[in-house]
């Protein structure tokens, strides 16, 4: 039993008083099963003699209320003449008298506590690891799911579901491979630990590999955007001047990012400066395209970006991948026009606000200044709120009943002026149709 135990504690990494632990919990259990719930007992372990002996404990009672920890007195004289109430009497439980139920018990206690164990490290282990790189053989392909043994743990349950796949890549059975650590979610088996080589995270894992700089802090990636299995774009900032982030990230004849597009499988990947200027942070993110102008909208966070005709087609990217990649990385929607297409809307400003229509400044006239509505009707509709042309434009008669101090006269007289103005405007488009 004892070799059993020692080999249980090298194959789950189980500290000595652990073991004992373990061990105590199960002779309980089976003591439970055998003697009652309350049951009382001492555990001795000599690993030199290879010997456990195990020592139930009852308390020597005049009126016995428990028998899994009470003994009688008179039976407890039997062993001993000199026993008085509240001594404490000690018996030796042979495990020949356990019994095949209570051995079963001792044994689902130990496994319950070895998982509960197993688990607790496991969250311990990987609570804090999102974000790193891990590794590990694949042992199965199920429905679209990998089911990976990790290198250095092997008792968690780690899987790359097939969302969190680059889907150009195909692994077998015994194969290698990393992944990103992208979280830790709870099974009604424990923890289990969720990979992905789909996330941006795995490629700033492999640059942390990868750049020094990176793993030392000096170099820092801000943003990425990224297709999968096709093209992904980076962008770096560095905390020292006189390290060239991109230089960094890039590597001595390309070395740093060589071996990161070899780990995504030839994925493109574009590493530009970051930038807290949007302007200028959208056209390096535009690269390999050269931007001629940009303009920014910072309400409605739009960039219009302006690019010769010999580069729109770079800008655009296939599908539109690369204005889509640029304006994921920084967080702006970004709107392509070519030269000619912006010199003919007019060609020295921004394209962003163009002038009101006239029917919208008509709409913003104030209603004081129109003839037809009196001062009781115009003094009841400034007070909720009703200030402009277009506050009482689609205004109807329930709406007018909703309206605080609306009397009938006042509201007979709104919606008599109301419909002779839609006369008015529907004559107008007539007019303007003939």
């Amino acid at each position: 039993m004892l070799a059993a135990f020692r080999e249980l504690t090298n194959a789950k990494q189980l500290d000595r008083s652990d073991l004992l632990d373990l061990l105590r919990d199960g002779i309980h259990a089976a003591l439970v099963r055998k003697f009652g719930p309350n049951v009382k007992f001492e555990m001795n372990v000599d690993e030199l003699q290879g010997v456990i002996r195990v020592v139930r404990l009852r308390t020597v009672s005049e009126a016995v209320d428990d028998p899994s920890c009470q003994v009688a007195l008179e039976e407890a004289r039997y062993e001993d003449p000199d026993f008085a109430p509240g001594d404490v009497l000690e018996e030796d439980v042979p495990f020949a008298e356990f019994g095949r139920l209570a051995v079963q018990a001792a044994k689902q206690r130990i496994i319950q506590r070895v998982r509960e164990g197993e688990r607790t490290k496991i969250r311990e282990e990987f609570g804090d690891k999102v974000g790193e790189l891990l590794s590990g053989e694949v042992q199965q392909v199920e429905r679209g799911k990998i089911v990976l043994m990790l290198a250095k743990f092997k008792e968690a349950e780690a899987i790359i579901p097939y969302r969190e796949q680059n889907h150009r890549e195909h692994f077998h059975q015994g194969d290698t491979i990393r992944a990103v650590l992208k979280r830790l979610e709870e099974t009604p088996k424990g923890p289990r630990l969720v990979l992905s080589r789909a996330d941006p995270m795995f490629v700033a894992a492999l640059f942390r590999l990868e750049v020094p700089e990176i793993a030392q802090n000096v170099v820092e990636i801000r943003a990425i955007a990224r297709e999968v299995g096709s093209r992904t774009k980076v962008a770096v900032i560095s905390k020292d001047d006189a390290i060239d982030p991109v230089g960094a990230c890039v590597g001595l004849k390309g070395s740093r990012v060589q071996a990161v597009v070899n780990e995504l499988s030839g994925e493109r990947i574009d590493i530009v400066p970051w930038s807290p200027d949007p302007e200028r942070f959208a056209r390096l993110a535009l690269a390999p395209a050269r931007v001629a102008k940009v303009f920014s909208d910072p309400e409605s966070k739009t960039i219009q970006a302006v690019v010769d005709e010999d580069q729109l087609s770079l800008a655009i990217g296939k599908n539109g991948q690369n204005v889509r990649l640029a304006s994921e990385l920084t967080g702006w929607k970004i709107d392509l026009y070519s030269s000619r297409e912006w010199l003919e809307r007019g060609g020295e400003g921004p394209l962003f606000a163009p002038a009101p229509l006239g029917d919208e400044i008509v709409n913003q006239i104030q209603l004081s200044e129109l003839k037809g509505l009196s001062g009781d009707v115009l003094a009841i509709l400034d007070k909720a709120g009703y200030r402009t042309l277009n506050d009482i434009l689609d205004l109807e008669q329930d709406d007018l009943g909703k309206i605080a101090g609306m009397t009938p006269e006042a509201s007979a007289e709104l919606l008599a002026f109301l419909a002779d103005l839609t006369a008015e405007e529907s004559g107008e488009d007539a007019a303007k149709t003939e």
